[in-house]
């Protein structure tokens, strides 16, 4: 196994599994320190020199080569170290020489992320990379509109970014060909994993074809990892990479005992001490993120919440609002705790910690990105205690303890008396009965129609009766048996042409067909009553009549 660790080769003595060629290829990685020693071709470089981009990370230096070659590539790399770079650049290069275009519904090169802000991340970078060499690029996920992604993928794709879910449903439509995939790439798959899409993408591999290239990264190798790498890959090139300076060594962490009901007070006040930097706040449930929102609203702290249950452009509109500074404070699930790529964060707080020690790593990993420095600042209740033992396990030291300010109890008590903000309706495509997510066949607010045509008038109010007292609605249903007001057009002098309340008839002296009294069958006095069914056409004898004669 090669590996780099700041700045230096690491290499292992040679054994059974590291050939030659291998120790040759580490070497001239190592010593390749400039995209252009890469074999990229030139619009890729000038893409790259747009950015500003010159040097390439280590793993970006190891697989670029591998990649290129076409073969396997089984990639171990933390969060932050450029791996959407170092399998998008040959990727683009290999489906640009030769160029073949895509045909309907097909695609080329097939990308699979974890969460909807990864891969319209992704998506972006291969549209920045791709911008000289007439490549499309898609990307499709759930929260959107089905039908937008069908027409994503209906003139066919070279790029092809989508969450496993959405991908499916695709294909069960028939909308997309996965039979000439070329490229397949997994990212983050560990997490993939944790969130339940193993089955998926057993089922995945099984639609495209054997003859492919498989891109394979994840940040930890657990045995399920393996098993589902060794299910993808054929002979793969592995890569393992340690970065420069792990983002544990480049922030300065901190954690500070408190109870559960008091965090949002401390949050506040950790808040107002810091002058409102840029913070990304994470929250363990879904409903106790929105509630930090409306607390901090509360207190008058702007501030924007991203989960799953909110709608795409929420989450869309919250990442945009916190990147300008509209928003300084973003309250998010764990959703964002991988590959979002947010820069200038200046604090990361965790509010709830993690289960999983592993996910404490990649929380704190939005901040001190591109060498920058950072904070991190951990609420610990005496319930998480038992968490914050395996996270200082897992980083092999103990977190500095920061006390409690001067004068919290009573500024936390200020703070609780606070009148919390109402709750916000869900867009339509949320949840919440009643919000815009539910059902309004239709109707917006004020009874108009949401595809422009006109409200109608709302009907007035007027007393009814005699006695004025009970009021009631005209366009109101009447109770079964009762006459409604207006049955009829008005006679000449204005008075009503209907059957009026005191059971007389119109001027006419005619009785609605269709109304009680009006057929002789449904008059009170009965007529007769009507007759019973016997089961004959009109004009002939029944069965009931030709068996009685």
């Amino acid at each position: 196994m090669l590996s780099f660790s700041r700045g230096v080769l690491n290499q292992t003595p040679a054994g059974p599994c590291q050939s030659g060629a291998d120790v040759r290829l580490a070497y001239w990685t190592f010593i390749l320190t400039k995209f252009t020693d890469l074999g990229l071709s030139q619009p890729l470089l000038d893409a790259l020199a747009a950015k500003n981009y010159a040097v390439p990370t280590p793993i970006q230096a190891q697989a670029i080569p591998t990649v290129l070659t076409g073969r396997d590539l089984l990639g171990i790399a933390q969060t932050g170290t450029g791996k959407t770079a170092a399998f998008m650049l040959p990727s683009l290069d290999r489906l640009a020489n030769p160029r073949v275009h895509p045909i309907a519904k097909r695609v080329r090169m097939l990308v699979l992320a974890p969460t909807r802000e990864l891969a319209s991340q992704i998506a972006e970078s291969a549209r920045t990379y791709a911008r000289n060499m007439h490549l499309t690029t898609g990307v499709i996920f759930g929260g959107t509109a089905p039908m937008k992604s069908v027409r994503e993928v209906s003139r066919g794709l070279d790029v092809l970014v989508a969450t496993p879910g959405r991908l499916l449903d695709l294909v069960d439509q028939r909308a997309v060909d996965l039979s000439r995939l070329e490229i397949l790439v997994l990212d983050e798959a560990d997490q993939m994993l944790d969130l339940g899409f193993i089955h998926a993408l057993k089922r995945i591999v099984q639609l495209v074809p054997k003859t492919r290239q498989t891109l394979f990264f994840s940040a930890t190798m657990p045995k399920a990892i393996k098993q589902l790498a060794d299910a993808y890959l054929t002979n793969p090139a592995e890569v393992s990479v340690t970065p420069a300076a792990t983002t544990v060594e480049r922030i300065d962490q901190s954690v500070t005992h408190v109870n559960q009901a008091e965090k949002s007070a401390l949050l506040t006040l950790f808040l107002q001490k810091t002058g409102l930097e840029r913070t990304l706040v994470f929250s363990r449930t879904k409903h106790g993120a929105d509630k930090i929102v409306r607390q901090l609203a509360a207190a008058g702290i702007s501030a924007a919440a991203i989960h799953g249950n909110k709608s795409q452009p929420q989450r869309e509109r919250a990442i945009a609002a916190f990147k300008t500074g509209q928003a300084p404070v973003l309250i998010a699930t764990d959703i964002a705790a991988r590959g979002i790529d947010i820069p200038g964060v200046a604090h990361v707080v965790n509010f709830d910690l993690p289960d999983v020690p592993e996910q404490y790593v990649h929380r704190i990993g939005r901040t001190a990105r591109a060498g920058a420095d950072g904070a991190a600042i951990a609420f610990c209740s005496p319930d998480e205690r038992i968490n914050l033992r395996d996270i200082e396990r897992l980083i092999r030291q103990p977190l500095p303890v920061t006390p409690l300010p001067e004068g919290f109890v009573a500024a936390a008590q200020a703070l609780k008396a606070l009148k919390l903000p109402t709750p916000e309706r869900q867009e339509r495509g949320g949840h919440g009965r009643g919000g815009f997510g539910a059902k309004d066949n239709g109707r917006r607010r004020d009874g108009g129609h949401r595809h422009g045509r006109p409200a109608a008038p709302r009907a007035a109010i007027q007393p009814t009766g005699a006695n004025g007292g009970e009021r009631r609605r005209d366009d109101q249903r009447p109770v079964h048996g009762q006459q409604r007001r207006d049955d009829g057009p008005r006679a000449a002098n204005g008075e009503r042409n209907g059957p009026r309340r005191d059971g007389a008839l119109r001027q006419d002296g005619q009785r609605h067909p269709q109304r009680a009294g009006g057929h002789p069958a449904h008059r009170p006095e009965g007529t007769g009553g009507k007759r019973p069914f016997k089961g004959g056409r009109r004009g002939g004898p029944g069965r009931f009549q030709r068996a009685q004669g």
